[in-house]
């Protein structure tokens, strides 16, 4: 196994549509998470990648290791163990309103899982990409312990270690600051993905970056990634994220990539007609390994990612349900939607 991601992949349950919680009495069932959408993604571009988590022993564990391995993904990896499966809820927003995420996933199984309880030699066996986000750690202490732990384990490997810097708010409840866990962490990160306010908020290094302002400007994203990148001198690599969001159904996007010594920036796509942008980073990350991986060069890399996470904001689900070939007609410039027949 090449890639392996480590996370909570979780239960989610939609609002139907464009509808309010409960506006109709029902909530349309599919599975989720930051770092299973990230395997999902690489399993769609033909890469051999397996997720690791741990799950309750029940038959909702059951469907989601079976919605994994329908992808191909590699769910040998697995745990089960006591604790429930971690529930959100999504409303979708739609023109001035926003959609709406509601957390339901104290003492999940992950989030009971403490350091000892993963046999990290046989989790990275054969592994060179290890992918979490800053999600995992702010879900419990021992989350955030065992994220800590695997961090270190991989890198004892010599094994690449990517992580989205993703910081939610509603998550960081048992006394420590996203910026505290996330710092320590980022000095094992070879590859960074994130977004202004992930920097900001997990890492406390910011820049006059006004993000409300319609255009963005670039130059203070390479000032961003510098100041990163000067702060942790193991990292090779930090790709930001540039969303101009108009309203929930139209939003600017691109992304920079800086790795020291070039500093890259993608084509900008103008995304109208939303379908879902969750997950839209997540396939932003998933493309970014993938191209790094595939394409000698980093611009071209770049413009995967975009390219990708520009297809999922036209996906209904958390999974980026796209391949190599969808992503590059993009990248060529063929994005007219015309029926392929």
């Amino acid at each position: 196994m090449k890639y392996l991601t480590f996370g909570e992949i979780m239960l989610r349950l939609k609002a139907p549509g464009h509808e309010r919680f409960f506006q109709s009495p029902m909530l349309e069932a599919t599975f989720g998470g930051g770092e299973a959408n990230v395997a999902v993604s690489l399993a769609n571009y033909g890469q051999d990648v397996g997720f690791l988590t741990v799950l309750p022993e029940n038959a909702i564990g059951d469907e989601c290791v079976k919605e994994l391995r329908r992808f191909g993904v590699d769910v040998s990896r697995i745990q089960r163990g006591p604790g429930r499966m971690g529930i959100y809820y999504l409303e979708g927003g739609a023109n001035q309103l926003p959609s709406k995420v509601v957390y339901d996933r104290a003492y999940s199984a992950i989030a009971v899982a403490k350091p000892g309880d993963i046999d990290w030699d046989k989790a990275f066996e054969g592994v060179e990409w290890f992918h979490i986000t800053g999600i995992t750690p702010a879900i419990s202490e021992t989350a955030m312990e065992l994220s800590l732990e695997s961090v270190k384990e991989a890198k004892k490997r010599g094994i690449t270690v990517s992580c989205d810097l993703n910081y939610r708010k509603n998550l960081w409840k048992y006394g420590k600051k996203a910026s505290e866990v996330m710092r320590e962490i980022a000095n094992y990160v070879d590859v960074a993905v994130a977004n202004e306010e992930d920097v900001q908020k997990s890492l406390e290094i910011t820049t006059d970056v006004v993000v409300e302002s319609g255009e963005l400007d670039r130059s203070k994203y390479k000032a961003l990634g510098d100041k990163v990148l000067a702060a942790y001198p193991n990292m090779k690599m930090i790709a930001i994220t540039l969303r101009e969001s108009k309203s929930a159904d139209s939003n600017g996007w691109a992304a920079c990539l800086n790795d020291r010594e070039h500093f890259y920036e993608s084509k900008r796509y103008m995304i109208s007609d939303i379908i879902d942008r969750v997950g839209g980073g997540d396939s932003f990350a998933g493309g970014l390994i993938y191209g790094l991986n595939t394409y000698d060069d980093k611009q071209k890399a770049l413009e995967f990612a975009v390219a990708a996470s520009c297809l999922k904001h036209s996906v209904i689900g958390d999974f980026n349900r796209v391949g190599v070939s969808d992503v590059e007609k993009l990248m060529g410039g063929d994005g007219t939607g015309r029926v392929q027949r």
